[in-house]
């Protein structure tokens, strides 16, 4: 293998310790139903209503049997008893679920649009009917059906939704699909269902008593309602990370397994996401128990803090910067692919911003490479017509004819805004810095594979047709793509570079290189940073408004924009050399 052997330091479960909140939190569904307990004699009330909302993915059977049936209710009502039949349903969602494999339309529908308005009346009335004890209501949306008196907030990651959408254990919701394929049902999911389930979901959010972590399988884990909104705020005033998630893929490589001490599988590992917060989760530590819970909710509970008000009167409720790892040390090439334009993106898919992308590279071999922009005087019926060829008659796509092929090195940058065809070829670790609506990738040829599950990868030629820029040839490519870092400042033990991304981009990165502490100052927007060389750095605040935060060799940070200024120096086993960080922020 290429890359340099080293003593792995990654952190796969960073936590967020939530402070002032030590007994607010259990362990197991059986200490949180005496906590249930507890607080329904509380109440003091002859009669007592007890509000279980779910986001999807949550294991009814599970939740219903360890922890509320041993509350003794009643009553115990499932509120999607009165959801609207799927044939209706579907009908109504007909637009948003396209026929496609991969791309829907993005919904604005409402959870009350999913429900007999007539049968949650029904429900109603079975809940004023009981006159003493305790009435249950539980499932999703269950709120619909009564506010009651202590709200319980089962949340689930998305990525742990995806898991149990592999493992045919998740249809989306009520669908009863187990066994389709999974990119159908993370179509729907991603684009309907997450959508509805967020918006019902932030309406809540003030109103819950607890919040429940259903995560791992048999292990219910509670934190109160108050520990859970003083955590995310805690959370979006000082740097912190995001609990990676890393999957295989057919192209992947070996070089995570080493640098993040992951296990030998069968497959390679393709992809890590570690700093996308629509997919990844947050572990809030509250006294001896760590809570997973989605980290997106820390964009919709405090935006302006987090994103920074400009950034948040432009993007809304969306955290518009995507960090990850594409590995292909000792793997394949990405699949050839180009990213819709904004008008594209916004007219077909919903979508208000678009993936524009850039590809950092952390690592390579002599021979790694990049696929970028198109070759001088290639003729686009002709370039159409062999991907075309190549994905309806199994011919080989000739890529020497028309794509450019670059070589690259190591702290290498390329910038690739939307509508420029690129793929990264074997050999190379990236770290993607991109905007972070991160499906929308066309594949126009996948080098004659098939994905991990016998199945040929999805190839959308026509959606690429339209977007491609025809005038981004060699001489363009050269000129505005590669080899873009300039250095900007210096000062006393550190430099700092301009790196990208393009003018096209709304995201700005910048790199240090330095032996001693730096100042860096949000400027009124999230900075997200990597340690992208040395084994450990320590950022601080000048004003001690946060613990010093440790981070290792490339591990993926967020600083928040209410943070302000704030320092970062060689720590550990980096004191006295040079180390460096990319940090990406939002031009405003």
């Amino acid at each position: 293998m290429y890359f340099e052997h080293r003593t792995p330091n990654y952190e796969k479960f960073p936590i967020i310790r939530v402070e002032g909140h030590d007994r607010e939190s259990w362990g197991s569904y059986q200490d949180f139903a005496e906590e249930l307990k507890r607080r329904i004699k509380q109440l003091g009330k002859r009669k007592q209503v007890l509000v279980a909302d779910f986001y999807h993915g949550v294991r009814h059977g599970e939740v219903l049997s360890q922890l509320l049936s041993p509350l003794g209710a009643k009553e115990t009502i499932l509120c999607e008893s009165a959801k609207l039949a799927e044939t209706e349903i579907s009908q109504k969602l007909k637009r948003n679920i396209t026929d496609d494999r991969v791309f829907g339309v993005l919904s604005t529908h409402k959870i009350e649009e999913f429900y007999d308005a007539e049968k949650l009346k029904e429900l109603r009335k079975r809940v004023d009917a009981v006159e003493e004890g305790l009435v249950v209501v539980y499932g999703i949306g269950a709120s619909l059906v009564t506010k009651g008196d202590l709200l319980v907030y089962a949340d689930m990651p998305r990525w742990e939704i995806q898991q149990r959408f592999r493992s045919h254990e998740l249809d989306n919701w009520g669908v009863g699909n187990f066994q389709e394929d999974t990119l159908r049902k993370y179509k729907r999911a991603f684009f309907i269902e997450w959508r509805v389930l967020d918006r019902h979901k932030r309406s809540l959010y003030q109103d819950m008593d607890y919040v429940l972590d259903t995560t791992a399988k048999g292990c219910g884990k509670a934190i109160t309602g108050e520990a859970f909104r003083n955590g995310i705020e805690q959370a979006a005033r000082k740097p912190f990370r995001l609990m990676p998630y890393f999957d295989e893929g057919v192209w992947g490589g070996r070089w995570m397994e080493e640098v993040c001490d992951l296990a030998h599988g069968e497959n390679n590992m393709a992809w890590c996401f570690d700093g996308v917060p629509e997919e990844n989760s947050v572990l809030l530590r509250v006294g001896d128990v760590t809570a997973e819970v989605p980290s997106i909710n820390i964009v919709f509970m405090r935006p302006d803090e987090l994103l920074g008000p400009k950034v948040h009167a432009r993007f809304g409720l969306e955290f518009p910067i995507r960090f990850d790892f594409l590995d292909t040390m000792g793997g394949g090439n990405l699949s050839l692919q180009v990213h819709p334009l904004t008008e594209y993106i916004q007219e077909n898919f919903g979508m208000h911003y678009t993936q524009d992308e850039s590809y950092y590279i952390l690592d390579a071999g002599p021979d790694a490479c990049a696929y970028l922009g198109l070759k001088d005087g290639v003729v686009p019926e002709e370039l159409i017509g062999d991907l075309k060829n190549a994905q309806g008659r199994g011919e080989t796509f000739d890529d020497s004819k028309y794509i450019n092929k670059f070589p690259i090195k190591k702290h290498d940058h390329v910038l690739i805004p939307a509508g420029t065809i690129h793929c990264s070829g074997k050999n190379a670790m990236v770290l993607e810095i991109s905007a972070t609506p991160y499906i929308f990738t066309f594949k126009l040829w996948d080098w004659g594979r098939v994905g991990l599950d016998g199945i040929p990868r999805p190839v959308h030629v026509d959606h690429g047709s339209r977007v491609i820029q025809y005038n981004r040839t060699t001489e363009w490519v050269e000129t505005n793509l590669l080899h873009r870092e300039k250095e900007v400042a210096q000062g006393d033990g550190w430099r700092e570079e301009q790196t990208g991304l393009h003018e096209l981009e709304f995201i700005e990165t910048r790199r240090h290189w330095f032996t001693k502490p730096v100042t860096h100052n949000t400027n009124g927007s999230v900075n997200v940073l990597n340690l992208i060389e040395g084994e450990e750095a320590l950022v601080e605040s000048p004003t001690c408004a946060f613990e010093p935060y440790v981070v290792h060799y490339a591990e993926t940070f967020i600083v928040p924009a209410a943070v302000g200024t704030y320092t970062i120096r060689p720590y550990g086993k980096s004191e006295g050399k040079e180390i460096a960080t990319i940090k990406a922020s939002v031009r405003i």
